[in-house]
């Protein structure tokens, strides 16, 4: 933990400044981001393996991971959220979907179970061979559950897998009923039934496919060998009193969207994140009075705010957290089309100083690209750090990979602000709904493939680990506590600093994150 200064002996010998001297006693009146400031460290007398990164993502909601996913379109659907909840996150799924099928991601993640297939592919039994033939080169697997009407939640007929039709020569004329093992062959388990007890069943039958069944006879998940050999325990979980898997979803606030706030606390969303890039506004006051008094037990996240008067609306307005941050991702352009907005580190550290006095978390939304930004973030003040580009581009971000010209793996990535998210209805966001004419303050692009968050995620927190154990600190209230007692000490880098402080110096060198 970090030690206080022991007297006017040790006072002598401290380097840098206080976060209060850089953000307070500013004579130059400048605007500071992340990159401005480097952490000086600490002392050492614990293992890295002993940091913990227990925060707040709102007043209600704990986190033993302060990250979170972003409620892009490019960013986060129901397969970001589970993935993010699992590794002690939280994913806030985006608002440029139907109120239905938004309400619908929510609560795949509510229904997630580690170990389960919760939305395998389904196969009617009209189906011919040859479209099965079709349907398996398309999907990569070949084994797949046979219902009556080839969907979930329907009657269960049977399972169709390779051995089956192997040497069936009539493909285009033969249904699948006429391959597949019927039901009756088949060992089935009843819905509820816990992992340890499921995997149990498979050993013992030696089957490789393990149908779940509500009491009608109808398909509500599948387990599988290959699955069961895979499934891990994720000790970190950000889970609720039920021990399903937290989610949050984000929302306008136009009147119709209180609709929309109906229909996600019916499939039992966690906490509503009100998505406006300027948040001190009569509308968004209005749907957290709405929110708070409809639904009381959901947590509200408020923003975005980067000043301590916006910041105090809606603190006065009933939010459990704020959103911090404005014209400062990687993709956004509010600040160059509108001339509005704040230096990031800047806008942490002040809104954070007025949130915690009247006990509300802040998430610091925007300008992150590496561990140690999350690091600093967290170092003013913040939460926990939400993130778009740092997790766009991974395997459970929406959209398809596809390969660039010299053969990069990529996805795309767009702002939420772009005219093309827009079009599909974020233009809300930008108050810009009615507009005849729609101004971008946002730009669409690609990233490069970043593999599963269950691999890139564990990266990002052994990176928070060593930064905090190099600052001194073994957790975030210690680290907090460093920041206001003034033993944490910055400095201001310059340009050729911060040019210091990256690669320089090599002809050419490969960047691997980790291994």
């Amino acid at each position: 933990m970090s030690k206080a200064v022991n007297g006017a002996a040790d006072a002598e010998f401290l380097d840098g400044h206080s976060a209060e001297e850089i953000f307070q006693k500013n004579v130059s009146k400048t605007g500071y981001t992340y990159d401005d400031l480097i952490c000086l460290p600490g002392t050492i007398n614990f293992g890295v393996h002993e940091v913990t990164l227990e925060s707040r993502f709102s007043r209600n909601i704990a986190l033993k991971t302060p990250i979170v996913s972003s409620p892009m379109d490019t960013v986060t659907e129901s397969n970001m959220a589970i993935a993010m909840a699992l590794e002690g996150g939280m994913g806030v799924i985006h608002t440029n979907l139907s109120a239905e099928v938004q309400a619908e991601e929510v609560a795949k993640v509510k229904k997630y179970k580690n170990g389960f297939i919760m939305h395998p592919i389904c196969v009617p039994a009209s189906m011919t061979i040859e479209e099965l033939d079709a349907l398996r080169k398309k999907v990569g697997f070949t084994g797949f559950v046979v219902t009556k009407d080839g969907s979930m939640e329907s009657e269960l007929l049977g399972l169709v897998t390779k051995r089956d039709t192997d040497f069936l020569e009539k493909r285009g004329s033969t249904p699948v009923s006429e391959a597949m093992t019927k039901r009756a062959e088949l060992v089935t388990a009843e819905e509820g039934i816990e992992l340890p007890a499921a995997n149990q069943i498979i050993r013992d039958s030696k089957k490789g496919k393990l149908p779940i069944l509500n009491k009608e006879g109808r398909l509500v998940a599948l387990m599988t060998r290959t699955d069961l050999k895979k499934a891990a325990e994720y000790p970190l979980a950000t889970k609720d009193k039920e021990k399903r898997l937290m989610v949050a979803a984000a929302i306008g606030t136009r009147p119709a969207d209180k609709e929309r706030v109906r229909l996600l606390a019916e499939a039992g969303v966690d906490a509503i994140v009100i998505d406006s890039s300027q948040g001190d506004s009569t509308f968004q006051l209005d749907m957290i009075k709405f929110i708070k008094k409809e639904f009381p037990n959901i947590d509200v996240v408020g923003g975005n705010v980067v000043t301590r008067l916006q910041a105090k609306h809606l603190i006065d307005g009933g939010v459990d957290a704020l959103r911090v941050g404005m014209g400062i991702g990687s993709i956004c352009t509010t600040q160059e089309v509108c001339a509005c907005g704040r230096a990031q580190a800047s806008a942490v550290y002040h809104v954070a100083r007025l949130a915690k006095k009247m006990g509300v978390p802040i998430l610091a939304d925007g300008g992150i690209s590496s561990p140690g930004h999350i690091v600093k973030a967290l170092c003013l003040g913040a939460g926990a750090a939400m993130c778009g580009s740092l997790l766009a581009g991974t395997e459970e971000s929406p959209g398809e990979f596809f390969y660039s010209d010299d053969g990069v793996r990529l996805k795309r990535y767009r702002g939420m602000g772009s005219i093309d998210a827009m079009k599909k209805g974020s233009d809300d966001r930008y108050f810009g709904s009615g507009a005849s004419v729609k101004v971008a303050q946002g730009v669409s692009g690609t990233v490069q493939d970043k593999g599963s968050v269950h691999r890139y995620m564990p990266y990002l927190v052994q990176g928070l680990r060593h930064g905090m154990q190099d600052i001194g600190t073994q957790s975030v209230a210690a680290l907090q506590e460093s920041l206001d007692n003034g033993t944490l000490r910055f400095e201001l880098r310059s340009a050729a600093a911060q040019r210091e402080g990256g690669v320089h110096g090599l002809h050419s060198f490969e960047r691997k994150l980790f291994t």
